[in-house]
């Protein structure tokens, strides 16, 4: 038989991180090794009773189990930019300014195909969100780095990007409050983005899921005025309403550009399950105080076990930091964040995600992920304590 072999793109990219270490960890459970994951930024309570209420009345009916529209029903659209103008202050028209995602790491893939050709360059940031460059590769795309240093609250530095042949880049990656270190934007950073792709014709692509964790003045990108013109803004609902296995997210923009990515996306999926936007729309009208209670307080408790854990493991960190992850940086006696991570996991049985996985710029830092009750953060304290 003639030998099979995969397409030529796959040779660009590996298996995700957390889809390889995650597996691991699941042989050492069941082994019996017990191992404490506080790797993965997935929300670990429910999301209100008001949404899952929604979900149950809505499949319950005969008429709401067949294909939706791709563009989401007009109810979610409105839905999305009520939640906009009350979060953020920004004016969003749902009939041609939103489109409902399947989660907005789709959403990666969808703007990506929409406006990059195999060649042209994208901006990615160091460290950064993995998937940025995965996708980029796999479709072909020219990937340019550009640093975030510590030193500058982890944002871009314009001078060197000015510095950079920028005639090919399309698209540029941005994403704050930041993962994976926390830092959070500005007004003036968001300014400054918006200037530099006018100038150079390059389309700022903002990631923005956590500006509503640990965080009491979320801002979005869309607030400048004219951002809609050069920018477009992805958002999620996995992490801010506890809802990541449900896979709602969206993204905003100009009427053109939601149009492009429309005519992807059409041609991917075949629309979201019709009571899963109307829960979606509950989750949306959740009254402050459970934002308060879940995005605040219980992660404000939660950060300050994470807070000992990088005192135990002697890492330092900027207590400034937003969003549900902890970022610190290891001591000189690592060679680097895969060797403490890989410590910890083997000898107390905690998983925690080692910084390099985000680019050359993160070898140095660990990461914690807040998604984990205080009972289990307190276990892996003591484990770690014990260790070293």
């Amino acid at each position: 038989m003639k030998t099979i072999i995969p397409a030529e793109r796959l040779n660009s990219v590996n298996e995700y991180y957390f889809s390889i270490k995650l597996k691991e960890v699941a042989e050492m459970n069941a082994a019996g090794k017990n191992v404490i994951s506080l790797g993965i930024g997935s929300p670990d309570l429910p999301p209100s009773k008001e949404t899952i209420d929604a979900l149950s009345l809505s499949a319950a009916k005969s008429d709401t189990h067949g294909y939706q529209p791709h563009v989401g029903i007009p109810e979610l659209r409105k839905a999305f930019a009520d939640w906009y103008k009350d979060c953020y202050g920004v004016i969003l028209n749902p009939a041609n300014e939103i489109q409902p995602l399947i989660g907005s790491k789709e959403g990666i893939l969808h703007i990506s195909l929409a406006f990059i050709n195999p060649g042209d360059g994208v901006l990615i940031p160091n460290p950064g969100y993995p998937t940025y460059t995965s996708i980029n590769k796999l479709i072909g795309a020219k990937i340019h780095s550009y640093d975030l240093d510590e030193n500058n609250n982890w944002q871009p530095d314009f001078d060197a990007l000015e510095k950079m042949h920028l005639s090919n880049i399309k698209l540029m990656w941005v994403n704050y409050p930041n993962m994976p270190t926390g830092a959070n934007a500005t007004i003036e950073l968001f300014e400054k983005l918006v200037a530099f792709g006018k100038k150079h014709g390059i389309i700022i692509v903002h990631d923005n899921p956590y500006s509503l964790i640990l965080n009491q003045k979320p801002l979005s990108i869309l607030q400048v005025d004219g951002a809609k013109d050069i920018c477009i803004e992805l958002n999620s609902m996995s992490k801010s309403h506890n809802m990541p296995g449900w896979r709602m997210g969206m993204l905003a923009s100009n009427p053109q550009f939601i149009q492009w990515v429309l005519k992807v996306l059409s041609n991917i999926d075949s629309g979201q399950f019709k009571p899963m936007q109307e829960a979606a729309i509950a989750a949306l009208h959740n009254p402050k105080e459970w934002h308060e209670t879940m995005n605040i307080e219980l992660y404000s408790t939660r950060r300050k076990y994470a807070e000992e854990i990088m005192d135990a493991l002697g890492c330092t960190f900027d207590k400034n930091q937003v969003g549900m992850f902890l970022w610190g940086k290891i001591p000189a006696q690592y060679k680097g964040s895969e060797e403490l991570a890989d410590k910890i996991l083997y000898d107390a049985k905690v998983f925690l995600t080692p910084g390099f996985i985000f680019g050359d710029k993160g070898e140095r830092y660990i990461r914690i992920s807040l998604c984990c009750n205080e009972t289990m953060l307190k276990e892996a304290l003591k484990r770690i304590k014990e260790i070293v």
